[in-house]
């Protein structure tokens, strides 16, 4: 036990460890839990859901999905998953129907698989990922959402 609480301690010290520096956000689970994804780039994943946010980012406006992630169980950071406002309305208006708030969440987390799948390692998946309106529609085709 002590040697858990040691590395909790270690891991806020430097801004690591599972939620560390995370502020109050909308969505927050009450359980937080580890989930597990095997990128087609060879890392295997561990990654909690930390919750969203208003946000802006690039002049464009709207939500960031915030996730704390590890590749080795020894160093967690942030990952952001932005989902443009723009391209929700585009998909919306397309499609005659709102997204719902679960759709939503779906489409994030498939845009944050497949950058697990396509970058090469993670200290790439720092840089976060922006969901736009051409890459909304093929992330709900491939979930059956129309």
């Amino acid at each position: 036990m002590w040697r858990w609480i040691r590395q909790l301690a270690a891991g806020f010290r430097q801004g690591g460890g599972p939620g560390a520096g995370v502020p109050d956000l909308a969505g927050r689970p009450p359980v937080r839990r580890r989930k597990t994804y095997s990128g087609d780039s060879g890392y295997v994943y561990e990654y909690y859901y930390e919750g969203y946010r208003v946000a802006a980012r690039g002049g464009s406006a709207g939500a960031e999905y915030l996730f704390t992630v590890s590749s080795d169980r020894r160093s967690w950071f942030a990952v952001s998953v932005f989902l443009e406002d723009s391209a929700v309305a585009a998909w919306e208006q397309a499609h005659g129907r709102e997204l719902n708030m679960t759709e939503r969440y779906a489409v994030v987390k498939m845009a944050l698989f497949e950058a697990f799948d396509q970058r090469d390692h993670p200290s790439r998946m720092r840089r976060g990922v922006t969901i736009r309106r051409e890459s909304i529609g093929p992330l709900l085709e491939a979930l059956g959402i129309d």
